[in-house]
């Protein structure tokens, strides 16, 4: 059965809390861009965290047959990017993600609200 993409956007989302990324935030960019409908922003700790949550979500999106289009900076960089042609993934190394501020350029997208779906350690 096809997964809506609210669907993939909670796999995605759990995938990375599972990992234990940090201040996950879901932004419904449906509106506001046709690159995609959701962006998903997050950080990791350390570099063996990032690839720890980089590796979840890829294997989730396999295992749901969710279709990855594009990963963009897995070998040593400090953002990498999943696309996963419906949602793109942002996973920043801590001291980059303000320096991005991606959460200002998208600031016209709505938060979606994945509450549900993070464990309250993992928020900030």
């Amino acid at each position: 059965m096809t997964k809506t993409n609210l669907e993939k956007l909670e796999v995605i989302v759990r995938a990375a809390d599972d990992r234990m990324a940090q201040d996950i935030m879901a932004l419904d960019v449906r509106e506001v861009t046709p690159l995609a409908d959701y962006f998903v922003i997050m950080h990791a700790r350390n570099e063996r965290q990032m690839d720890a949550v980089v590796d979840s979500v890829l294997e989730a999106a396999a295992k749901n047959e969710i279709e990855v289009k594009q990963v963009e900076g897995k070998d040593g960089g400090r953002w990498v990017l999943i696309d996963l042609i419906d949602i793109v993934v942002h996973v920043f190394y801590y001291s980059e993600r303000s320096h991005y501020n991606l959460e200002k350029i998208w600031q016209d997208a709505p938060l979606v609200d994945i509450s549900a779906w993070v464990s309250e350690n993992n928020e900030l």
